[in-house]
């Protein structure tokens, strides 16, 4: 009995080996691939490979390592087009997996040595190019590359002491050498940003930390600091932009979400502020910049901006004396804005302060030399001031520059009813008020006529015989009345009556 249960279990074992072979044979068929087929996959990658076209060949790369898992050599050529890729990262691990598979394999361990050194890895470097050298004395490039990773290893103890000590510029002239050894190392990019940070110079900050949102996995620390880089010069969508992509990483980030809710309420007033500019809503524009100030009080680049916008408002809603008010404000916060004291001259313009206007628009080219717009405001203001030391319409009739038809006109009949010359008995005094008569006059023709007020308020003076045709004579009478208009044509006898326009 004891030997029928033997030849029983001995019968069972061999249909379990024959079983097994059996199904070893059709995995390789289902889950396998040949060696021809396995062939015909590294064939096709070296060929689009050497084609440049990297994600086709990659592919076929794949299918050869799932086809042979133990061959090292696939690995390798897989490693060969991560690196062409750019994704060194990729490339590690298959390299790692073809040195296990193979430790002899000195190309693979001198390759993985690069990676690392670039990687800033000074001591892993250091063990593949030593390995390299172990079997191959004579390598070149395995014993130039050791140096480098002696020498990157002394140079970042030098850099971190600098910066330890406070001596920032010694670390950042430091790390210039280290990045060119390991340009792929995040850790010398961030130490040299915030050395950069402390030196007070965030946009070479900036430059340095962009990258290392790629070289490390989950950079949410780089995101936030490039957020807030931005964020302080004013680039409040490059801001936003960044302080997304920590979210994206984590949405639950405390830190992120806090600055992200204040980026995105301060970018929106910014957006609707400038959207009510170009649809010339000023006054609307003006409260929201005035939300920017209480929403980011102690960042002093939107309170400059907000300041400089509501100067530019208030010149466009002709508010002389607020807006000069504002902007020798936002002038004294940011004495080198161009487009403030060109808004100021403006400003300046409509209040009559011609010299003061010519001043401003003569410092705004200081700083904005190739501005056209500074440039001909320069030469209008230039203008008025040169035609308001002859006559200035708007003085004489007492109004602002920004006075409409029905004010003027208002104006003129009250000083022509005060300087008729009826009104006076010497003849001095009626002299004096013929001529005070004759500026009323002329003042009124101009700033009720559009096209002429267009060319005074432009620094021309249209009743001036020098700007006239031919010498002088084309526009005025023989004695200077405006287009042949002259109150005393019917002589002595002539009575004041209003015209009514």
């Amino acid at each position: 009995m004891e030997s029928s249960r033997r030849n029983s279990l001995s019968g069972v074992l061999f249909s379990l080996s024959l079983f097994c072979v059996i199904l070893d044979i059709q995995l390789d068929g289902v889950l396998g691939a040949t060696a021809v087929e396995i062939e015909q996959h590294l064939e096709m990658g070296r060929k689009l490979l050497a084609a440049g076209q990297l994600a086709e060949a990659l592919s076929h790369y794949h299918s050869a390592v799932e086809g042979d898992p133990k061959n090292y050599l696939t690995y390798y050529k897989r490693a060969a087009v991560f690196l062409a890729m750019g994704k060194s990262k990729s490339a590690l691990p298959d390299l790692t997996k073809a040195i296990l598979l193979k430790p002899d394999f000195l190309a693979a361990r001198l390759q993985r040595g690069n990676i690392l050194l670039k990687q800033g890895s000074c001591h892993e470097a250091r063990e593949d190019f030593e390995a390299v050298l172990e079997r191959s004395p004579d390598q070149q490039e395995a014993s130039e590359q050791l140096m480098r990773a002696n020498e990157l290893e002394e140079l970042q103890e030098e850099a971190h002491a600098a910066h330890h000590r406070g001596d920032y510029t010694t670390s950042i002239e430091v790390l210039e050498r280290v990045i060119e050894i390991s340009p792929w190392d995040p850790e010398s990019r961030e130490l040299r940003a915030d050395c950069y940070i402390r030196l007070g110079d965030p946009q070479k900050a900036i430059q340095d930390l962009t990258p290392t949102t790629r070289l490390r996995n989950d950079n949410r620390a780089a995101f936030y600091k490039l957020s807030m880089l931005h964020y302080s010069l004013g680039a409040h969508h490059e801001s936003l932009s960044h302080i997304r992509d920590c979210l994206k990483l984590d949405q639950d980030d405390k830190e992120c979400f806090g600055h992200y809710k204040q980026v995105k309420k301060l970018s929106k007033q910014l957006d609707s502020a400038d959207d009510h500019v170009q649809a010339e809503r000023f006054e609307e524009a003006m409260e929201k910049y005035e939300s920017v100030m209480k929403t980011e009080p102690t960042v002093s680049f939107y309170t400059n901006l907000a300041k400089a916008r509501i100067c530019f408002c208030l010149v466009k809603l002709r508010e002389p004396h607020e807006a000069i008010d504002v902007c020798s404000e936002a002038h004294q916060r940011d004495p080198r804005n161009a487009n403030v004291l060109r808004d100021r001259a403006e400003a300046y313009i409509l209040n009559q302060e011609y010299e003061k206007a010519v001043d401003d628009y003569q410092e705004a080219r200081e700083f904005d030399a190739d501005s056209n717009e500074i440039r001909e405001g320069l030469e209008r203001a230039q203008k008025l001031l040169k035609v308001s030391r002859k006559r200035d319409y708007y003085k004489i009739l007492g109004v602002n520059r920004s006075a409409g038809k029905q004010e003027i006109i208002k104006a003129y009949r009250k000083l022509a009813q005060q300087w008729h010359p009826d009104n006076f008995q010497s003849e001095t005094e009626k002299k004096e008020a013929e001529k005070r008569f004759i500026d009323i006059a002329s003042a009124k023709e101009v700033l009720t006529d559009p096209e002429m007020r267009q060319k005074f308020d432009s620094g021309e003076d249209p009743l001036d015989p020098e700007n006239q045709q031919g010498g002088g004579g084309g526009g005025q009478g023989s004695h200077g009345w405006p287009f042949h208009f002259n109150p005393f044509e019917s002589g002595g006898n002539f009575h004041f009556k209003f015209q009514h326009n």
